[in-house]
């Protein structure tokens, strides 16, 4: 064996390996991301209640002392009443906390004394915080309590109107939903047309020098980071919807939809004009040999034999729209609310998890990732219902 058979034989090695690593990597990602995505639906937060102590450093819990606790502090499962202790300002503090079995309230399902119900502060469902004066200001003793979500219900999570996370524990998308889709098919109908119609006139009518300009121009767009556009939304396209609607702010529907067309035209445009001129000559010779008009043979020779790259092009670009984050969240005003207007200030699937991700627990991370599966879930419909025309038309023809 030779020394070039021996080194194409290692890169070969090489090649095959690194392929092998990325397709499990993709594979365990995807794994984990199905994990995390499903699991709020089919198991409780937790098996029992739990207890988050803040600048206690001793606190008893049914008889058991805990020192410097940072973490959470379990409990059993059937307990029913909470006996803590501990020291406040050196006064010796003890509190008898009642827990409700099976009250389907969250709100009622723990009962304080009565004489501390006023330091109960921060209330929220599955969720109760008692707050006591600590020796300096700003380091005040706190016992979080912590019940265990059940279930989230799927129904719920894909129909609800109100997205209350941190407060009522209500994770309802369909609001995200209906602006996801609205917004990127608002895009699809402003950007996709102009997209066709400008690679269409730059790869057959334009001389070459001038379509290499402009080609070199449109790829240069096509490489602007999304925060950018969306910075241009909201210096420019904000102020000029806020003026148009007569709004209150003009971060809103429409300027997400004009943000998105503007995102997906370099995309499109870039990649029908590579099917266009990938045409063979031969196409258009003929066409204009039989008497075809140059527009006649841009239409319907040129354009119809570069369909399956079209096709292509228009995917990635609506795929661009669906996920598109930054330039999003700068004018869409971030409102989890059913669109009814353009004005209106919306949120998508995309900007709730890039908002709310950095603090997010438990639960609520949990609920993120599941966004994250159902942005995956729409996109591959997407694909499948192109692929699915794109098999049409080419059986039709």
């Amino acid at each position: 064996m030779n020394t070039r058979q021996i080194i194409d034989r290692g890169v070969s090695i090489l090649i095959r390996s690194v392929s092998f690593f990325s397709v499990l990597a993709l594979v365990a990602m995807l794994f984990f991301l199905f994990i995390q995505g499903v699991e709020p639906f089919v198991r409780p937060t937790s098996d029992s209640i739990r207890i988050v102590v803040q600048n206690i450093d001793n606190v008893t819990i049914n008889g058991v002392t805990w020192e410097n606790q940072t973490r959470f502090i379990p409990v059993d499962k059937d307990t029913q009443e909470l006996i803590i202790s501990f020291k406040n300002r050196g006064t010796d503090i003890t509190l008898p906390i009642q827990i409700v079995p099976d009250n389907d309230d969250p709100e009622h399902a723990i009962v304080f004394p009565t004489e501390y119900a006023s330091a109960v502060s921060y209330p929220e469902a599955y969720t109760h915080t008692i707050t006591f004066p600590g020796m300096v200001t700003g380091l005040e003793q706190t016992i979080t309590i912590l019940q265990a979500e059940p279930p989230y219900p799927f129904t719920a999570f894909l129909s609800g109107l109100e997205w209350r996370p941190t407060h009522l524990k209500l994770y309802g998308i369909l609001t995200m939903i209906l602006a996801t889709i609205v917004s990127t098919i608002g895009a699809v109908l402003i950007g996709v047309p102009l997209a066709l119609l400008s690679a269409v006139l730059i790869a057959e009518f334009l001389p070459k020098r001038l379509g290499g300009i402009i080609r070199s121009a449109i790829d240069l767009l096509a490489g602007i980071p999304s925060v950018v556009y969306g910075f241009f939304g909201l210096m420019m396209v904000v102020p000029l919807v806020q003026r148009l609607f007569n709004s209150a702010s003009g971060s809103s529907l429409f300027a997400a939809i004009f943000i998105l067309a503007i995102m997906v035209l370099p995309t499109i445009i870039a990649i029908t004009m590579t099917s266009l001129q990938a045409v063979p000559s031969m196409y258009r010779e003929a066409s204009l040999a039989v008497g075809a008009s140059k527009m006649q043979t841009a239409w319907h020779v040129v354009f119809p034999a570069a369909r399956s790259g079209i096709l292509a092009g228009i995917i990635l670009g609506v795929s661009r729209a669906i996920g598109e984050t930054m330039a999003v969240i700068l004018v869409a005003g971030n409102s989890p609310q059913i669109p009814r207007a353009l004005s209106d200030s919306v949120r998508t699937l995309t900007a709730t998890i890039a908002l709310e991700m950095g603090y997010a627990q438990g639960r609520h991370s949990q609920i993120l990732f599941s966004i994250g599966i159902v942005l995956f879930v729409m996109i591959l419909t997407l694909n499948a219902i192109i692929l699915r025309l794109k098999k049409h038309l080419s059986e039709a023809a």
